[in-house]
């Protein structure tokens, strides 16, 4: 069984919706629900992943080409009951006019009905012109009911109700009404992450009692049921031999986008992971190489600035050679000083520059960069496709700091290039997707493995 939820438009409440369902289909089913979210989104899945109990992966077909989205989808959700992808923006919205990469493509790809949320404030009868439109607009999507949401009272409720399934045979399967205990707060790149919100055991239960009150979940477990069954078999999960490279990987509410894909490339490639506290650990543990993920190194600087022991010994371990991938918050975390809002915080100091925080973003989107220069990491000439989301950039860099990137597409570090190369550091701005870029995983791996032959060996 599966579903997409999407909605005409973002901000329609297609995410409290969606985490909704999953804890409804948990709680009042026992179903194992198996989250997604279309699009390069970290946020979001925060939360999936939180109400799921079980890491929400990422479908885009700007990464991946539709039999690899197929793959990764039936991988996932081989021990689920029934998977539930959150669209992103609107149904039909994406990179070009085709939507070759919308959530409409990813329904279609994976063969999955859709459950369009509907924002109806403000709107009655003119709702189902709305619904219609999205009905007839593109073939071979399945929009099989529609859930009503910010319904003001039972007559709204009526004429919506009736003027949706009158005219397009849509059925609508819940009318949620507007709710202001529901409220998830937000900031400069998008919702607060789910692990630095406080009352989360409350808001589970309003969320799933909501979704249980206000949605047919019979009706909706029915059109879920209309595509194939989920692939039963348990896949492979890698390499499980002893004496495996080990992988910090910083992992906390500083710093937390990380795809699940990503780390389990890095383990199907050999490594075992170590995951780092970079508020809480004092030191670095035993480790061939470091990953440290985007976040929000600028909402705990002082905190990181704190722990100076850490920051210490990671600047130690990297001018000693240890092997380094950072993306977007750890390049921020690796840098000399951020300067943020008239104040200046201590990082790491292992890279010669600092980075200031701005009011706009200065990288916002998919990426595509160039591999220009040799690197342990990527070939040359290899393009690799990922996406930047940064209000941040890096400056009073050495002269002699470069880079092995060229910007195809986006922003890096300053509009024509990307990825720092600094003794075994690489450092960029860009997220990467590792299925989309085989190669990264087993190399990094293959680095932290002569790594731990020769470096550690060393004397002193």
């Amino acid at each position: 069984m599966r579903l997409v939820i999407a909605a005409p438009h973002g901000r329609s409440g297609k995410s409290t919706i969606t985490l909704g369902i999953i804890g409804a289909l948990k709680a009042k089913h026992g179903l194992a629900v198996q989250p997604y979210k279309k699009g390069p989104d970290f946020i979001d899945p925060s939360w999936l992943s939180w109400m799921a109990e079980r890491p929400c992966c990422n479908l885009d077909l700007y990464f991946s080409p539709p039999q690899q989205i197929r793959t990764l989808f039936d991988r996932a959700c081989a021990d689920a009951d029934i998977a539930v992808v959150e669209g992103a923006m609107g149904l039909y919205d994406g990179l070009d006019v085709e939507g070759s990469d919308s959530t409409a493509a990813i329904a279609r790809t994976i063969n999955a009905p859709v459950i369009l949320v509907v924002d109806c404030t403000r709107m009655t009868r003119s709702a189902a012109a709305l619904v219609k439109g999205f009905q007839n607009f593109e073939t071979g999507v399945d929009i099989a009911g529609v859930i009503l949401n910010k319904v003001a009272r039972p007559r709204h409720e009526n004429i919506l109700r009736q003027s949706i399934e009158q005219y397009t045979g849509i059925p609508v399967i819940g009318a949620v009404p507007k709710i202001k205990n529901i409220h998830i707060a937000d900031r400069h790149l998008g919702l607060v992450l789910a692990q630095e919100v406080q009352g989360l055991d409350n808001l589970r239960n309003c969320l799933t009692e909501t979704a249980s009150q206000y949605i047919d979940l019979e009706a909706l477990l029915a059109i879920a049921g209309r595509s194939q069954e989920l692939p039963r078999q348990l896949q492979d999960r890698g390499p499980s031999a002893s004496n495996r490279a080990r992988i910090g990987i910083i992992k906390d509410k500083v710093f937390s986008f990380y795809y699940p894909e990503n780390l389990q490339a890095l383990e199907n490639s050999g490594a075992e992971l170590v995951i780092i506290d970079s508020l809480q650990d004092k030191k670095l543990p035993e480790v061939d190489a470091l990953y440290i993920g985007g976040g929000f190194p600028e909402v705990h600087a002082q905190q990181l600035q704190d722990n100076d022991s850490l920051r210490a010994d990671i600047r130690r371990m990297i001018l000693s050679g240890l092997p380094v991938y950072a993306e977007c918050g750890g390049l921020m975390y690796l840098a000399r000083r951020l300067h943020h809002e008239d104040q200046v915080f201590e990082m790491t100091g292992a890279l010669p520059c600092d980075v200031k925080m701005s009011a706009r973003p200065k990288g916002h989107g998919y990426s595509l960069m160039k591999v220009v220069k040799p690197n342990y990491l990527f070939s040359e000439n290899t393009e690799i496709r990922g996406h930047e989301f940064h209000h941040s950039q890096i400056c009073n860099a050495d002269q002699s700091l470069g880079s092995i990137m060229e910007v195809q597409r986006g922003y890096g570090l300053d509009g024509k290039n990307d990825g720092i190369l600094f003794h075994n550091v690489i450092a960029a701005y860009q997220h990467i997707y590792a299925p989309a870029n085989p190669e990264w995983a087993a190399n990094f791996v293959a680095q932290a493995e002569n790594y731990k032959e020769t470096a550690r060996k060393l004397p002193g």
